[in-house]
């Protein structure tokens, strides 16, 4: 079964220093229908004008992963990390027990465009953790591991059971992908459009568009112009 959620139905808020599209209720915006999928509790797309940012908060028992579109976006902590990520780079950030950072656009001049997710952990009080990578030149006309709860893989380890993929897709090119029993998926387009299919459905989406994926094992994605996405394959 496909649920669209059309990018012109995402919620919205603008504080003047930022933009930012609400894939589920968040923050000022409130939608019983749209609280979630499974344990992936929240998809912002932000847009942080020069210099500004979110200044230091806090998070607790919250998984949450940063997403880099364009532009360059400063990260600071309480466990002394600090770094600049670019488009292309991803950042893991396990709050556990309790975790304060900040988040600014590290240019004078251009616009941070980012992804900011969040993750229900697998159990709480767990130990606060970070971690960073650049998968620029790894996502091209193909699937990429990026962030998955099995240690074992070759990607950025999360506390849940979860596997996000990322993707740059060239126009008629097609990837597939299949979940095993019990397992469910949500694709957010990030450019471009794309065509999901199964062997008895096939829905268009384009730019800002997510969707939910249950009940299937076997899916096609074809861009049908040069595209960027994400795939969770969620428990």
């Amino acid at each position: 079964m496909f649920q669209v959620r059309p990018s012109e139905a995402r919620g919205s808020a603008n504080f003047g220093w930022l933009d930012s599209k609400h894939s589920f209720s968040f923050g000022n915006y409130y939608d019983a229908k749209h609280m979630g999928f499974r344990n992936l509790r929240v998809i912002n797309e932000d847009r942080v004008l020069p210099s500004q940012g979110f200044g230091t908060h806090g998070h607790q028992d919250m998984e949450i992963i940063s997403y880099v579109i364009s532009g360059s976006l400063e990260h600071r902590d309480s466990m002394n990390n600090g770094s600049v990520l670019r488009s292309g780079d991803v950042q893991r950030l396990s709050a556990g027990t309790g975790i304060r950072h900040s988040e600014f656009n590290a240019s004078s001049e251009n616009i941070v465009h980012f992804l900011q997710i969040w993750i229900l952990p697998e159990k709480g009080g767990l130990t606060p953790g970070y971690e960073e990578r650049s998968f620029t030149d790894q996502k091209r006309n193909q699937l990429c591991l990026l962030v998955s709860g099995n240690s074992e893989d070759d990607a950025l380890h999360i506390n849940s059971p979860i596997k996000l993929f990322g993707s740059e897709l060239d126009t008629g090119l097609q990837l597939q992908y299949t979940f095993t029993e019990n397992r469910y998926g949500w694709i957010q387009v990030i450019r471009g459009s794309l065509e999901l299919s199964t062997s008895k459905k096939t829905q268009d989406l384009k730019i800002g568009d997510g969707i939910a994926i249950s009940n299937l094992s076997d899916i096609n994605i074809t861009a049908l112009k040069d595209c960027e996405f994400i795939l969770f394959d969620l428990p």
